[in-house]
């Protein structure tokens, strides 16, 4: 067999370096302070001894969510925003304070209307166009930066919209969490191994998740974000990785990362629901309408297609929908309907509406 060049072997330590310099440096950074709880010969972190403790101080948790700048990303926040404080104080909900965690690294015109953190993006060019990469280096800058009061955070995104008030579903020992169908662990194996070796156990252990809608006490989640954006990074660097997860693959971060600590969640079915597919409201608590809704006029729905009644929030990236939509047909599912209403119930009521986000 052919021997391997040294010089190549000189090549392939250089390019590995000059591929993880800008993760390890920033991770270095931004841990400092809490170096007592990194061990540097092993990549993860150790579990919080909070979670060995009994009994909850403080049930309240804490509205997070990660946003840009852009006019797309700024109306569903804004609407978010509007169900938050409708809900915040009613009977059942634990809310506590809000932060729309700002990762374009400079302040936008919506400050003065949602109480918000500026951090700063990914270097340019790392998150390779696949924006949500910046979502645990976002977590990771404002835990160490921002006075949180409340002993656990929500972790929210902008399309979601509060149906019912929300109690704390997690516990001292568990975090909460969503079981998304299309998370698929166990049938990965091969790639999950990368991240997640078998001395650690087995791929079981990892949750169905992402890291939203989440409940999690603030001290367990300040030692999972540096993993979890470390994972992140990592799989993104791996074509295999990227390939098989796609758009996904931050949440299958968030999911190993969790299990790399030995976190397990308690899975909520009833913590979301995703018109169309979800068709009722019932008791659940968050609306995600992450898809779009197409229907013809008899009220069936015609996905993939566009529908001669929609509602899709990719219909505004630009710029935010009009006041006033109009309802489905009659003959499509409550769940839609409940979620054109509020839409239209915020922007009723939100000042400026269809002039502040105009890109």
């Amino acid at each position: 067999m052919k021997r391997v060049s040294p010089l190549f072997l000189v090549l392939l330590v250089l390019g590995f370096f000059f591929a993880t310099y800008n993760l390890l440096t920033m991770i270095i950074h931004y841990k400092t302070s809490s170096s007592e709880n990194w061990d540097s010969s092993d990549p993860i972190i150790r579990m919080h001894e909070n979670l060995k403790e009994g009994g909850d101080s403080n049930s309240k948790y804490h509205v997070s969510l990660t946003a840009t700048d852009a006019p797309y990303s700024q109306w569903q926040c804004r609407i978010m925003y509007y169900w938050y404080k409708k809900v915040k104080d009613m009977p059942g909900s634990d809310m506590g304070e809000f932060t729309r965690i700002l990762h374009s690294g400079k302040p936008d015109n919506l400050m003065g209307e949602i109480p918000t953190v500026v951090v700063d993006p990914l270097p340019e060019g790392l998150d390779r166009g696949y924006i949500v990469l910046n979502r645990p280096w976002a977590f990771v800058q404002w835990l160490e930066k921002a006075t949180i009061d409340e002993e656990y955070i929500l972790m929210a995104e902008p399309d979601h919209v509060f149906v019912n008030p929300l109690p704390n579903l997690a516990n001292v020992k568990k975090p909460a969490g969503f079981p998304f169908f299309y998370i698929k662990p166990a049938e990965h194996e091969h790639i999950i191994r990368k991240y997640y070796p078998k001395e650690k156990g087995p791929v079981t252990d990892i949750d169905p998740i992402g890291n939203s809608p989440v409940i999690i006490r603030k001290s367990v989640l300040e030692e999972i974000s540096p993993t979890w954006m470390n994972v992140s990074l990592r799989m993104k660097d791996d074509p295999a990785t990227d390939k098989a997860f796609g758009w996904v693959l931050e949440m299958y971060a968030y999911a190993v990362a969790s299990a790399l600590h030995g976190v397990r969640h308690i899975l909520r079915k009833d913590f979301m629901l995703q018109p169309p597919w979800d068709l009722e409201v019932g008791k659940k608590f968050i609306i995600h309408y992450t898809y779009g809704c197409d229907y013809n006029l008899k009220g069936e729905l015609t996905y993939g297609k566009i529908g001669e009644w929609r509602f899709d929030k990719r219909s505004y990236l630009s710029g935010p929908p009009p006041r006033n939509l109009s309802l489905p047909p009659p003959g499509v599912p409550e769940s839609v309907v409940r979620l054109v209403k509020m839409v239209n119930e915020a922007t009723a009521n939100i000042p400026n509406w269809e002039t502040l986000n105009r890109g």
